[in-house]
């Protein structure tokens, strides 16, 4: 069977809704023999009034909706262009070429704290707004969900797992599963504080990052540190998921675009290609997710997300196919098979414990793939924007090393209680996770949202609306975090600015979410970059960046030096799929330590 393309689909369901048109309009002709010109005049007619009468029809109800409330509509971004097509068009260049959140903090400069991107003439409502994030994600939480259309996006990638539900899909009962709880029930043994706190698996992947490090440098050559986290947490999450270790570590590291590499023998290892086959995968989805339902007409001639997929799933597909033949073997009756635990015993693995609970292959693979991403690619993101900015600030860095070599010393394993005690360290992480935050809603029924000025109206949320919020936008925004908020300075969640921005409004600080979707791996993420960041610490006592290794392409554009904030001073360029990322890598170079360090 021939495979169709997301684009060609799209059209024969739009071309099926026409030939039913014509076909009416056929046997009308016929039946009261109205001349043909009548009927196509009819025809072209009535094609914009089909489109515009309901789009007419939802404004008038929303504004009046919205009056009977006391509330006022959402303004929209209007274009010059139908349907907002120009405007689709100037969001294409910012999403491949502008600096993250620049266009959006001037959509609000100008609309206020929610705007309306109107594309096609369909609701997509903005905000970075604390107080409306905290309704969305706590307060007001059953009345916004991922949304039909959102998981129709994503689900190419996520499926049918954790980040990709709603409802009582996402909390209790499916008819795939005899357990008593879904999603969150089904991955939270997985996150257990012994589980989270698996030190020496990350260390035995950490001395690999660390051997691999010391040995690129020694060539001479810089690191791209994002391909290594990649790495490593590819390692780390694999293991962790699934009991086996995809060894993308020992690959060998790739060089920068003008060095020969030399000639050695090709690992044998899919890991490398797995890995990047990921990130196109999330590429894929996270430009669908920006277009809404208009996507598929820019993939008409291919699947972006098929080709990754198939390699994606040719690595997970035989790692789950062998651990349900694993179970079947040892099962010794049906009711232990299915019987969902509330803990995971020594030494098993997520994937051991899904496939005590369904033998539904597709559910297996959805729910490791979900955590694999919150697992891997937000950890590595973070470690790379932390080295990135320690790099931006030799002091950081110098403050940070002493507090490791005080706490853990210069070659000791740290302990969970050691990397308790150290709260710069902390505060570097969550310092950069405010800057560079690693991670949509749909209103199921009419909301009305604050105004920020309670002497304002409050905005109108139709039933069905598609709201979206930039957690980077609001984690940067002055009026929230002080004058400084575009500084990097980790001591703003020690000093008296801890009490004065964020104990008061802790919803103004989300980079693992909040309420009861708050992220299941939030603490075993911690854990993990903290325990990397005191191994590279411990060998390492300088690190500088080395942009003439990074791609042609991919560095900061010189026009950026006369914007405003971050902007002006960035040495790399953050993009984003469903998690951010350095465009081209982060390329460095490290000092060895001399003081008696691993």
């Amino acid at each position: 069977m021939a495979y169709i393309t997301p684009g060609v689909r799209f059209l024969s369901i739009g071309a099926g809704y026409l030939s039913v048109a014509i076909l009416v309009c056929i046997a009308i002709q016929r039946l009261f023999h109205i001349p043909t010109w009548v009927i196509a005049t009819t025809c072209i007619v009535a094609l914009p009034l089909r489109i515009y009468i309901p789009v007419f029809w939802k404004q008038f109800k929303d504004e009046r909706d919205a009056a009977s409330l006391g509330a006022r509509t959402v303004p929209k971004l209007n274009g010059r262009l139908f349907g907002n097509i120009d405007t689709l068009k100037t969001l294409q260049r910012v999403w491949k070429d502008d600096y993250p959140g620049d266009y959006l903090n001037v959509a609000f400069d100008i609309h206020g704290p929610v705007f309306n991107l109107y594309i096609v003439h369909t609701d997509l409502f903005w905000t970075a707004s604390p107080e409306h994030l905290k309704l969305m994600l706590a307060t007001d939480f059953q009345n916004y969900v991922k949304g039909e259309r959102f998981q129709e996006t994503m689900s190419a990638v996520l499926g049918t797992g954790v980040f990709n539900s709603d409802g009582e899909m996402w909390k209790y009962v499916s008819s795939r599963l005899t357990c008593k709880r879904f999603h969150r029930s089904i991955t939270r043994p997985a996150f257990t504080r012994d589980r989270i706190s698996d030190y020496e698996l990350f260390d035995r992947h950490a001395m690999v990052v660390i051997s691999q490090l010391k040995k690129r440098l020694l060539e001479g050559y810089a690191v791209d540190f994002q391909d290594l986290m990649s790495r490593f947490t590819l390692d780390a999450a694999t293991e962790f998921l699934f009991g086996t270790c995809a060894h993308s570590l020992s690959a060998g590291l790739p060089y920068p675009h003008n060095v020969v590499p030399p000639r050695t023998n090709a690992s044998s290892s899919n890991s490398p290609s797995f890995s990047a086959a990921f990130c196109d995968a999330l590429e894929a989805v996270g430009y669908r997710n920006r277009y809404g339902s208009i996507w598929p007409l820019f993939e008409m001639f291919e699947d972006r997300a098929r080709k990754p997929m198939q390699v994606v799933d040719g690595f997970i597909d035989p790692i789950v196919k062998a651990a349900l033949m694993k179970k079947r073997a040892k099962a010794s009756d049906e009711k232990k098979r299915h019987e969902a635990r509330e803990h995971l015993e020594e030494g098993e693995t997520l994937l051991d414990h899904l496939v005590n609970i369904t033998e539904d292959s597709k559910v297996i693979k959805d729910e490791t793939l979900n955590i694999m991403i919150a697992g891997r690619d937000t950890t590595a993101g973070t470690l790379t924007f932390l080295i990135y900015l320690l790099a931006m600030h030799p002091h950081v860095m110098v403050r940070l090393r002493q507090e490791v070599l005080e706490q853990v010393g210069p070659t000791k394993m740290p302990e969970q209680d050691k990397i308790k005690d150290m709260k710069y360290l902390r505060a570097v992480i969550n310092e950069t996770l405010r800057l560079f935050p690693v991670v949509s809603r749909e209103s199921v029924k009419a909301a009305l949202w604050p105004h920020p000025d309670p002497n304002q109206r409050p905005y109108y949320i139709p039933a069905g609306t598609t709201v979206a919020y930039s957690v980077f936008v609001m984690q940067r925004r002055k009026d929230l975090w002080g004058p400084d908020a575009d500084e990097f300075d980790p001591n703003r969640f020690l000093d008296d600015r801890l009490k004065k921005y964020f104990t008061k409004n802790p919803f103004i600080f989300l980079p693992f979410n909040g309420g009861p979707r708050i992220c299941l791996g939030q603490q075993f993420a911690y854990n993990e970059m903290s325990f990397m960041i005191v191994r590279l610490l411990q060998s390492f006592s300088s690190i500088t960046l080395d942009p003439a290794s990074a791609p042609p392409g991919s560095l900061p554009p010189s026009e950026w030096k006369s914007r405003s904030g971050r902007t002006s001073i960035e040495r790399v360029v953050p993009k984003r799929h469903l998690t951010m990322y350095c465009d081209g890598g982060l390329w460095v170079k490290m000092q060895e330590a001399s003081d008696g360090t691993i």
